[in-house]
């Protein structure tokens, strides 16, 4: 069995599993006050989150839900979305992007967890400037 690449992406601790699926499947750990990616959609990727421990704020199509463990969302194709962990804990959560394909953001926008200061250097202005510059390479559409 491989083991997981992880790595801070904009502030989310993401370990990456390889699967033999057509789906691509992380666990993330985002700590306390963190906030999420920019409200964006993906035209071909549907995505899921479940919440393993704690609590995440969504905004799914000009809604907020607070989905706490145990609990998940679903996100279709071109549903307007993004997530933040307003609580003062850490939450832990499974992402799955289906069909493969979103992983590869999650590589080229991470910072090797065991860096210096990574968690830091992922929200670095020169890293949310690339993905903001970048989104739509990765089936990510801004809706800034």
């Amino acid at each position: 069995m491989k083991t997981s690449t992880t790595k801070w992406v904009l502030g989310h601790r993401v370990s990456l599993h390889e699967t033999s699926g057509d789906y691509d499947l992380a666990f993330g750990e985002t700590p306390a006050g963190v906030p999420g990616p920019p409200p964006h959609l993906h035209e071909n990727f549907t995505e899921s989150f479940l919440i393993t421990e704690g609590e995440m704020e969504f905004f799914v199509n000009g809604e907020i839900k607070v989905v706490k463990a145990g609990e998940s969302v679903n996100l279709p194709k071109n549903t307007v979305h993004t997530f933040s962990n307003k609580s003062h804990a850490v939450c832990k959560w499974v992402n799955i992007h289906s069909p493969k394909g979103f992983r590869q953001f999650f590589e080229d926008m991470g910072v090797n967890e065991n860096g210096v200061d990574s968690q830091e250097k992922s929200v670095d202005e020169s890293i949310v400037a690339k993905v903001i510059a970048t989104a739509a390479n990765y089936d990510m559409q801004l809706k800034l």
